[in-house]
């Protein structure tokens, strides 16, 4: 793919799946700003120092993103520091393991700031922008496995997915006179933070050893194998090219065969 002087905002890039969308779309060809929570400065730094290494511009942006102001000054900081704006990656999200008797108010309202609210404010500051360049774009969000289908112990997070499901074929639909493409990817089991913490709660919960719950859910992927961030990449890297121009409203599933939609 043959990407020239087009801009890709990454949030949660830090690390992770997040790292390897980052990665990914530099690789392409595209300059990237990389998102995510001061905290993680240092590893959004260490990632920036990366997509340099393969010849593109990057910058770290701070932003949580469940703040709908941080997501605009993200993106036009994106804009300004590397000289315009074609693609938002809405990946930043987390997960609550517990079960739906035992949620708390502030728990719902917390997953559903950080994994839906930040992409609607993602939406809505990546459309804004096109239109003030005077062009279409790209915005592709993370959905999940959960998205289609809810899945025990894991009521909040599926919840917060389904959502994300929702404003994505609703934005398409709206979007799409103004040239904009707006679809999710759906990752299934991938080997990183999240799935260690989802392991370890399930423990909790379950009693079974450290490490057997996930063993047990890879063993039901038809591939065989657990999946890696650059697995999840190269379906974003799909979307966010002119490959997936005719492509919207669209969530996809990368989960080894894990379920079939």
């Amino acid at each position: 793919m043959a990407i020239q002087d087009k801009v890709a905002l990454v949030t949660g890039a830090g690390q992770g799946i997040g790292r390897g969308i980052a990665l990914r779309l530099a690789a392409d060809g595209f300059d990237i700003a990389v998102a995510d929570i001061e905290p993680q400065r240092e590893k959004g730094d260490s990632v920036v120092a990366e997509i340099e290494q393969l010849g593109r511009k990057a910058v770290f942006v701070a932003a949580d993103v469940s703040k709908r102001d941080q997501v605009v000054a993200a993106v036009d900081a994106a804009a300004e520091q590397l000289g315009g704006f074609d693609v938002i990656v809405n990946n930043a999200g987390i997960a609550q393991i517990k079960p739906v008797l035992e949620i708390t108010a502030e728990e719902l309202d917390q997953i559903f700031r950080i994994n839906v609210d930040s992409v609607v404010w993602g939406i809505q500051a990546a459309a804004a922008k096109f239109e003030q360049l005077g062009h279409g774009g790209k915005i592709i969000s993370a959905a999940s496995i959960a998205s289609i289908q809810g899945f025990p112990i894991l009521s909040a997070y599926s919840a917060s997915k389904f959502a994300v499901r929702g404003f994505t074929q609703a934005a398409a639909q709206e979007l799409a006179p103004k040239g904009i493409t707006v679809n999710a990817y759906a990752p299934g089991i991938v080997g990183t933070g999240m799935w260690e913490l989802i392991d370890a709660e399930l423990s909790k919960i379950n009693g079974k050893p450290l490490g057997q719950n996930l063993k047990e859910n890879v063993e039901g992927i038809a591939l065989g194998r657990i999946e890696t961030p650059e697995d999840v990449a190269k379906v974003v890297s799909f979307f966010a090219g002119p490959d997936s121009d005719y492509v919207t409203g669209q969530v996809l599933l990368v989960d080894g065969g894990m379920l079939y939609n």
